[in-house]
């Protein structure tokens, strides 16, 4: 992992620890931490350390998020379990659900993190029990807590986390190849997330976008001479605030989406209940639409806009018009922190789209409205600036944003960006509709 790349990861999560974790109230009046967004905060300051890129990120907090769900469900019992049956847990209702939130991240957090980060889950952990009042209640939360996280961590056993993968490379027009190729080729560190098993949905593959447009349609000339000219390193059309845009997204979505998450749990005061389900529900819908992604990505291998224009000629359309020098805001020289570069892996569809589409699709069906206002934080700096907070009226509003910022990016045809959050939408409307149901 780069450092800067990693500095930066690190210095956010801990401003989520600090600052972001939503608060309650307890029958007093006084404010009370809430269990289950405090180990979001933690939950998401470690998993940001597992990989050098999202996905393993996205395997790792959805774990979390769906044994904390699970904890919490065995003790209320309102809605269908992910994995856990509470009926084998056998805890009264009156079992603490801080208990079994924290016991659950804890116990799957020290079971995917190395061990010198242990002594600090230690400590949280003990922070956190010590607000819970000893006796039954402590302990039968525990025990929840306990056998969620046995059961995900049984159930991610062998789930292809990491396993060995090599991609197919093309040479002829409109193929992927990754930059360097053939002689210093650098490869997606995350091919296997194709093949991955998927948390929620039933396979890798079930959702297929329509793919790529032809190269020698009018479609696909269009999107050509669009990211040409807005995504070039020296556009003279892409606005400063279209170039701030495209660098902010470009950052660990998990990093993005949850002091999003944990920022609307407080402000619609979400019972522990409810904001379990929240996190899961994002989480988990986020982490399968990134498998079915990388299973269509590599199903169509189609060549980034880098290549495509410096190779135009030879695409057998008239209309698209090769530079064999052209760069994207993406490439190096864009003085960024963490550093950019085109990503190693094929062009369509997006990786954030359908990730975001999947996450910000979610969110809509959660609060049951598009029209929710909320603030994205990035660790992105521009020029040793750092790029500021972008505020959003509507979900729908953000993943626009997203699908136009890939462009200005210069990585990404506008179908591929389409084309994901399109994926992304569809995978959190099977979600809705299979899991997280009320029990009656």
């Amino acid at each position: 992992m780069n450092v800067k790349w990693t500095a930066a990861l690190v210095a956010l999560a801990a401003v989520t620890l600090t600052s972001a974790a939503a608060a309650r109230l307890n029958g007093a009046g006084q404010q009370q931490v809430s269990a289950v967004s405090e180990w979001n905060a933690i939950a998401q300051a470690e998993t940001v350390l597992l990989r050098p890129t999202a996905h393993g990120q996205m395997r790792g907090i959805a774990m979390v998020q769906g044994a904390v769900y699970d904890a919490v469900n065995a003790i209320d019992r309102s809605r269908k379990p992910y994995l856990l049956d509470p009926a084998k847990v056998r805890v009264g209702r009156q079992a603490s659900l801080d208990a079994a939130a924290a016991t659950a991240a804890y116990r799957v957090l020290l079971a995917i993190t190395p061990e010198p980060r242990h002594a600090g889950l230690d400590t949280a952990y003990q922070t956190t029990l010590a607000r819970v009042s000893d006796g039954p209640d402590e302990r039968g939360g525990i025990r929840a807590g306990e056998a969620a996280a046995a059961a995900m961590l049984a159930a991610r056993q062998n789930d292809g986390f990491m396993a060995a993968f090599t991609p197919a490379i093309g040479s002829e027009a409109g193929k992927w190849r990754p930059i360097g190729w053939p002689a210093t080729p650098i490869y997606d560190p995350d091919g296997y997330v194709g093949n991955l098993k998927p948390f929620l949905i039933k396979s890798a593959s079930e959702f297929r976008s329509k793919g790529p447009n032809a190269l020698t349609s009018d479609a696909y000339a269009k999107d050509f001479a669009e990211v040409k000219e807005l995504g070039a390193l020296a556009s003279t059309t892409r606005t400063a605030d279209q170039t701030a845009a495209a660098v902010f997204w470009q950052f660990a979505p998990i990093a993005l989406y949850n002091p999003v998450l944990r920022d609307l749990a407080a402000r619609f005061k979400l019972n522990t209940v409810n904001e379990a389900r929240l996190y899961a529900n994002v989480n988990m819908a986020g982490a399968d639409a990134s498998i079915a992604c990388w299973n269509d990505k590599y199903n169509y291998g189609f060549w980034r806009p880098r290549a495509a224009i410096r190779e135009a000629d030879s695409d057998g359309n008239p209309a698209t018009v090769a530079d064999p020098n052209w760069e994207s805001l993406f490439a190096p020289a864009t003085q960024t922190t963490p550093p950019l570069g085109t990503p190693p892996f094929p062009d369509h569809p997006s990786g954030h789209g359908c990730l975001s589409g999947a996450v910000l699709q979610t969110l809509t069906d959660f609060f049951g409205r598009d029209k929710v206002a909320f603030t994205v934080v990035s660790g992105r700096s521009l020029n040793g600036t750092p790029i500021p907070p972008r505020r959003f009226q509507t979900f729908s509003q953000a993943r626009q944003e997203i699908i136009d910022a890939r462009v200005w990016g210069g990585i990404h045809f506008r179908t591929a960006d389409r084309q994901g959050a399109w994926l992304g939408r569809q995978v959190a409307r099977y979600v809705r509709a299979n899991y997280f149901l009320p029990v009656n």
